[in-house]
């Protein structure tokens, strides 16, 4: 066979251009398919528990931590706030929690544990479509009514709740906001996923 005319440096300039894009070829489908084989981060941190350190929240503060990919707020009631509980009770759908989903230990009217009676741990979205309410503190909105007393107001459609996270009646929600299971570590750490031994 003859090789006249053949020039031999484009030959091996082509040859190893196409084994490189072959190879790049063969890594660009091999990565996502060995990467496959492991449990994404979502998964690993589905069920995992998150502690949530309180020490900086001031009275009629709210902050939001993320428990298997929900927002679940951690609120400091003021004084006045924990007095407006008893006063909406007639105007509540459950007011006693009988219905909602919480732990046993939170179905009081603060739906919190009896020896952090002003903090209240919910889960952050609407028990109607999954819409995440605005925190409302201020009394009398002109937008809520002048019967409003702070709480929890979900824009999508119209659901309100008191600061226990409790329904009011004529709203869409069919019930209270949850209640995700926690435990106290400490007075400034709380542990939200388990019920833990401490009160």
């Amino acid at each position: 066979m003859s090789t006249d005319g053949v020039n031999e440096g484009r030959r091996r300039f082509w040859i190893g251009a196409t084994s490189a894009v072959g190879a790049v070829g063969v890594v660009g489908v091999a990565v996502p398919f060995v990467q496959s084989w492991n449990p994404s981060a979502k998964a690993k941190n589905a069920g995992a528990p998150v502690v949530a350190d309180i020490s900086k929240l001031e009275p009629g503060q709210k902050m939001t931590v993320e428990w298997r990919g929900k927002p679940v707020w951690i609120l400091k009631r003021t004084k006045e706030a924990l007095n407006t509980l008893e006063e909406v009770k007639g105007q509540l759908r459950d007011p006693a929690s009988d219905e909602s989903n919480q732990p046993e230990y939170a179905k009081n009217d603060f739906r919190a544990r009896d020896s952090h009676s002003e903090i209240i741990v919910l889960v952050g979205l609407c028990t109607h479509l999954g819409c995440s309410p605005l925190y409302r503190p201020e009394v009398g909105a002109a937008d809520l009514g002048s019967d409003w007393k702070g709480g929890f107001f979900c824009p999508c459609h119209g659901s309100k709740f008191d600061f226990s996270g409790r329904v009011f009646q004529s709203v869409p929600a069919p019930t209270n906001l949850d209640v995700p299971p926690y435990y106290y570590i400490s007075d400034n750490l709380i542990k939200i996923g388990e019920d833990g031994e401490a009160a």
